[in-house]
């Protein structure tokens, strides 16, 4: 939810649904191992002491369709809305980064890169670049991604916000 800001959760769950309902559905869905939020796609970085300073959560863009289902029906069941039609954010032919995340208290530490950077070995095993989402309201973010190597593919929206589709392309 830290990756997605909470203004977006809300608009997902809807006016007449709280933020701690969302919490609920998203928490289900990492539990699962057929959702995209699955723990199975999800790299964690821990702290010396077993603290979780970070997560990325990353998928075969060619299923997300699949991997969107679980969404799909517990936000329906939940919030009572369908999401069945959502513009896809990826498609077959990347590694797609669905969130990053680094704990406020081990921001700066360089524990974005290094997920990203797992991340990104993770797409070269897989002979798939790597691609993501930026919020045009996230600059920081978006420097970050462009030192890393991620170069411009195309302008998208999801959740509401104007987002650009960057990619890192395999070496």
């Amino acid at each position: 939810m830290e990756a997605m800001n909470h203004d977006c959760c809300q608009w997902f769950a809807g006016p007449d649904h709280s933020l701690e309902e969302f919490h609920q559905l998203i928490t289900s869905l990492v539990e699962r191992d057929d959702s995209q939020y699955s723990y199975l796609n999800t790299l964690v970085a821990l702290t010396a002491h077993n603290e979780i300073a970070g997560i990325c959560v990353s998928y075969d863009g060619a299923k997300l369709p699949k991997l969107r289902q679980a969404f799909i029906e517990g936000a329906l069941k939940a919030f009572g809305r369908n999401y069945a039609d959502m513009d896809d954010e990826t498609s077959a032919g990347e590694l797609y980064i669905d969130s990053l995340c680094v704990d406020k208290k081990f921001r700066g530490k360089g524990i974005a890169k290094l997920l990203l950077e797992a991340t990104i070995e993770k797409g070269r095993k897989m002979n798939l670049p790597t691609g993501l989402l930026v919020d045009t309201g996230n600059p920081s973010a978006e420097r970050l991604y462009h030192r890393i190597g991620f170069v411009y593919v195309d302008d998208n929206q999801w959740g509401g916000h104007q987002m650009k589709h960057l990619q890192k392309h395999l070496d």
